[in-house]
């Protein structure tokens, strides 16, 4: 099963491609789709075009996307809920499920906390999928969420194993 991950982003969307095989991980490729300034319609069309291009290239069978936080500004998560729903539009147009994931539920899969900082992000990323070196803060956090997906089963949500949601958190 190969899953692609995405953390949305208006002016850098990172991915990350990996396959899993009964319960070992894969790392496939990550990267960023960077949307520079500009325009806003020229931005989220770079952002749909890039990941377009990185579906067709590497054939995934699932997405899996973080959720958009609501920040203290919301013109910043207006912006960025923009960017996300380019992002879901193409998985759509190429016919794929979509798996959406909170950053705490990300986190709480990768790192065993749900308020772990990047670093820790990255390196756990880097660990479980035995890379060389820490991938790129957005790569890291679209791996995560990859991992997150991989770890959570299919598309019903996050497996807490034992834990439940309250006001958006785990407890």
């Amino acid at each position: 099963m190969r899953i692609l991950g995405i953390d949305p982003g208006l002016r850098v969307t990172g991915f990350g491609v990996i396959e899993q095989t009964g319960s070992g991980l894969r790392y496939i490729t990550s990267g960023c789709v960077r949307s520079g300034g500009g325009e806003l319609a020229g931005r989220l069309k770079t952002i749909l075009e890039g990941l377009a291009e990185v579906i067709a290239a590497n054939r995934p069978q699932e997405i899996s996307i973080e959720k958009v936080f609501v920040n203290v500004n919301p013109q910043s998560t207006l912006l960025l809920g923009q960017a996300r729903g380019t992002a879901i539009c193409a998985a759509v147009l190429a016919g794929l499920p979509v798996a959406e994931y909170t950053a705490l539920q990300v986190k709480q899969s990768v790192v065993g906390k749900g308020h772990a900082k990047k670093e820790q992000v990255q390196h756990m990323v880097k660990r479980l999928l035995a890379l060389e070196g820490d991938p790129s803060p957005d790569a890291a956090d679209a791996l995560a969420c990859a991992i997150c997906h991989a770890n959570g089963g299919r598309l019903g949500g996050l497996a807490l194993g034992g834990m439940r949601m309250k006001k958006g958190r785990l407890v």
